[in-house]
């Protein structure tokens, strides 16, 4: 029944609930042949209380015969107060005492084992009862044979095979119990089993019965539905960045073929100029899918205090505009952020924004609450509300007219939601008159003390 591996669960469980019920038979074994002994022994004790007294009553009446009729294992003597036997049962008979103890002062009843009592043959439990007498008192001696710990063999083989029987039967219920438990955990492990990166669309069997075992097999089945999406979503961002890729390396091989091929024609520097706009796109590409990969890595933030008008402002200061540019930038909005990163962040929101721009482009800082807020609106196309997320997916492309230039990668805004989440903020697109408006949300915090 249990050829199994040793270090199943089934075994296992099935293992610990047989010890559980051996302890307990145990435990009620020894206690059964405990009362069975304490009734044999007060039984014991009853009788020969029973002979001693009728005995005595004898003595009493001065009708004691020389021969007590008493057999079985119970032995009895009478001794006169001068340590004579006065008459014995027959297995004793004309033999000396079987004792010399009497009770004390007081007592009526003394009992001892002895090891054997004089005249007889192994352990026997032996009783001293005084009776008076007009010469002395008489002691009555009663020996029964030592009640043993098991009280008889049958009652030890009995409870043996009771307790055996119990074992077996919760061992072979549990096994038969936690099998058809786990049964549905054994259909859901080969289904797993089967499951294979080109064969997502499987699902594991889901039980019927509203338990745990249910509830493990719905959260597998989101997580391939999740895993299935990722997958998904891996494929066409694979493909997009194969596309993307090639498309600049296959320009720059096209002119430098057609440059090898007609050297003396070729407008060297010209081409050269138009090799490295290649490469500076294929350079740009490849810098947003590294960041991205850092992202997705979940790379530690460096995160320290700042000040997010001081930061967004010096972004601004440092590169030229194409369009005019209105700031709105209030001071002392401090924020815990990863400087590097959220410098990153306003670049690619900046940059998206003048290349949608018509001819301005307005960027605010302002607190909200416990939130720091950054606003970056353009005077383009705007966004439909219902493209808003789709921008944000890598190398999303859109029939608007946002997505006619060349000079983006198709990464930026996926990039800047990334690091926004990554600080726990939020990176939206909200209503606004024209154009887009871009909401950075950050938690705020208190400026860094001044040393």
């Amino acid at each position: 029944m249990f050829r199994r591996n040793p270090s199943s669960l089934r075994v296992r469980i099935t293992l610990v609930a047989s010890s559980f019920a051996a302890l307990i038979c145990i435990g009620v074994g020894v206690l059964v042949v405990v009362a069975m002994h304490s009734r044999e022994v007060g039984h014991q004790r009853n009788e020969v209380t029973e002979s001693t007294t009728r005995v005595a009553s004898l003595i009493k009446r001065g009708q004691l015969p020389s021969v007590l009729s008493r057999g079985g294992d119970q032995v009895i003597q009478v001794v006169d107060a001068h340590g004579r036997v006065i008459t014995a049962t027959p297995k004793i008979a004309g033999k000396p005492p079987i004792a010399s103890f009497q009770p004390t002062s007081g007592e009526v009843r003394a009992d001892r084992t002895l090891c054997p009592p004089a005249g007889l043959k192994g352990c026997m439990t032996v009783a001293a009862f005084t009776v008076d007498h007009p010469g002395g008192d008489w002691v009555v001696y009663t020996a029964t044979p030592v009640v043993p710990w098991y009280v008889n063999p049958t009652l030890v083989i009995f409870v043996s095979a009771v307790a055996l029987l119990m074992i077996a039967m919760m061992a072979f219920g549990t096994f038969r119990a936690v099998g058809k438990t786990l049964a549905p955990v054994d259909a859901i492990r080969m289904q797993l089993a089967e499951i294979t990166a080109t064969d997502l669309d499987q699902r594991v069997p889901v039980p019927k019965n509203k338990d745990e075992i249910k509830l493990l097999a719905e959260t597998v089945n989101d997580t391939l539905d999740r895993l299935e999406y990722a997958y998904e979503k891996m494929q066409r961002f694979t493909s997009d960045a194969s596309h993307d890729l090639r498309s600049p390396i296959t320009t720059i091989r096209a002119q430098l073929e057609e440059a090898l091929m007609y050297p003396d024609d070729t407008d060297w520097p010209r081409t050269a100029n138009a090799m490295l706009s290649g490469v500076d796109r294929l350079q740009a590409l490849v810098t947003d899918l590294l960041i991205l990969a850092r992202l997705d890595a979940c790379a530690p933030l460096t995160r320290a205090p700042a000040d997010l008008a001081q930061l967004v402002d010096t972004e601004l200061d440092r590169r030229p505009h194409r369009v005019k540019v209105v700031k709105h930038l209030r001071e002392g909005v401090f924020t815990p952020c990863d400087r590097l990163r959220i410098a990153r962040l306003v670049t690619n929101l900046l940059d998206n924004a003048e290349r949608h721009a018509d001819s301005q482009i307005m960027v605010t800082v302002r607190p909200d609450g416990s939130t720091a807020v950054l606003e970056v609106i353009d005077d383009g196309a705007g966004i439909a509300s219902g493209l808003r997320e789709m921008v944000f997916e890598r190398f999303t492309r859109l029939d608007a007219s946002r997505n006619l230039d060349t000079g983006g990668t198709g990464l930026g805004l996926a990039i800047a939601r990334q690091i926004a989440e990554a600080h726990g903020g939020s990176l939206t697109i909200e209503e606004s008159p024209r154009g887009a408006c871009f909401v950075l949300r950050l938690a705020q915090c208190s400026p860094p003390q001044q040393p």
